[in-house]
């Protein structure tokens, strides 16, 4: 397990938002935790200096392209990009240095998951540069995938088949817990639980890490398999727990895995 940095944008600045009120409705208003001095390339370098590859540029809605370009410029090959990425417009970010492409709403299609559309972005990027956006949120028993920002559910449950047919077009998985996203509330452990248990192919969490203790039980519950994203948990987000803290710890459990 290793911890994977975040770099959100909205309205071209970085911020930290709580996931589950991301709207296009402009009578209801987005919940911003955090709003940045710092532009997004600043990030950028920060988790350069200290050795974070992996971590991801997500695109919250328009006016975000040149703050995410900015990002990739500063940490050639160290970042992953998502938001409204397409075949169409996937070379512009990976020639400006992203490692990977992050894709959800575009793969699917009225609550299913278009093939076609896969199959077109796995030859357009590569299935070594792609990486799927499983982001989900709990109904009833299963933990449904959502897209469109988050707003509209689809048919596609999180589960040990959709893993295992999903692997087969891209390297990594990236989930949300979309329901406790930006809450510093406590994470999803039964998510977690499933994504180490059923995942094929390298896949990271995010939502809900309220505390350092977290990445332990997140190690624990899956069972060292799934690296860990966190946001407005963290001073440089505005939260309580040190990025220095995180650093340290990523660093340490690497020595410990490699030991």
């Amino acid at each position: 397990m290793r911890f994977r940095p975040c770099i959100d944008l909205h309205n071209g600045r970085v911020v930290q938002i709580v996931g589950s009120s991301l709207t296009d409705n402009k009578n209801e208003k987005t919940i911003i935790n955090f709003q940045a001095d710092r532009s997004s390339a600043e990030y950028a370098c920060m988790y350069r200096a200290d050795n974070l590859s992996g971590g991801h540029v997500i695109s919250l809605g328009p006016g975000n392209t040149q703050a995410a370009l900015n990002a990739l410029r500063a940490y050639p090959g160290g970042l992953h990009i998502g938001g409204g990425v397409t075949p169409v417009n996937a070379a512009l970010y990976l020639d400006a240095g992203a490692s990977h492409i992050i894709v959800t709403s575009y793969v699917f299609k009225n609550g299913r998951i278009d093939m076609a559309r896969l199959r077109a972005l796995e030859k357009a990027v590569g299935k070594q540069r792609l990486v799927l956006d499983l982001s989900c949120r709990k109904s009833r028993h299963d933990y449904q995938v959502v897209t469109d920002r988050w707003q509209k559910y689809t048919d596609v449950r999180v589960n040990q088949e959709t893993l295992a047919k999903l692997s087969d077009h891209c390297d990594e998985f990236l989930v949300h817990g979309v329901d406790v996203e930006g809450q510093c509330a406590g994470i999803e452990s039964a998510l977690v639980t499933l994504l180490g248990e059923y995942s094929p192919i390298p896949v990271t969490y995010a939502g809900g890490v309220k505390e350092l203790a977290d990445f332990d039980r997140v190690n624990t519950l899956g069972k060292g398999r799934v690296d860990l994203t966190i946001g407005s948990a963290l001073d440089i987000f505005g939260g309580r727990v040190p990025y220095k803290d995180v650093v340290a710890w990523s660093e340490n459990n690497l020595i410990q895995q490699n030991s």
